[in-house]
């Protein structure tokens, strides 16, 4: 069993900053990529970032040079952090980890979800 944590979401004025942390815990033995997703209000689920295993990032066009994505292989944990937010950012932030369980005899990576945490900015 794997389970994934978020935290640091809240409320936050346009142009100020929130860190968000998701740790994975629970049978891993690998961790590949894990990525931010966020869905707004009657919207679908967008990509946000992804960082892979060896510390490759992405980032959609909407959030370029305003949020970082990085990870701590040793905890486990990946974090987004947000910069310069726009009333636009304000969304549900998930994480999704691509891990390998303990005991899988083909080490294939499964996705496991968050729960989601709340970011709200106000203009």
């Amino acid at each position: 069993q794997v389970q994934l944590v978020e935290s640091g979401g809240g409320l936050v004025q346009a142009g100020g900053s929130l860190r968000l942390s998701c740790a994975a815990s629970g049978s891993i033995f690998s961790i590949n990529a894990m990525e931010w997703y966020r869905q707004a209000s009657g919207k679908q689920r967008e990509l946000v970032a992804t960082i892979t295993s060896g510390g490759t990032t992405n980032y959609a066009d909407s959030v370029k040079g305003r949020f970082t994505i990085s990870r701590d292989n040793a905890k486990n944990t990946v974090y987004l952090q947000m910069n310069s937010l726009k009333p636009e950012d304000a969304a549900v932030y998930y994480c999704n980890a691509h891990v390998v369980p303990l005991g899988d005899s083909y080490y294939l990576a499964r996705s496991y979800w968050g729960q989601g945490t709340q970011v709200t900015v106000s203009s």
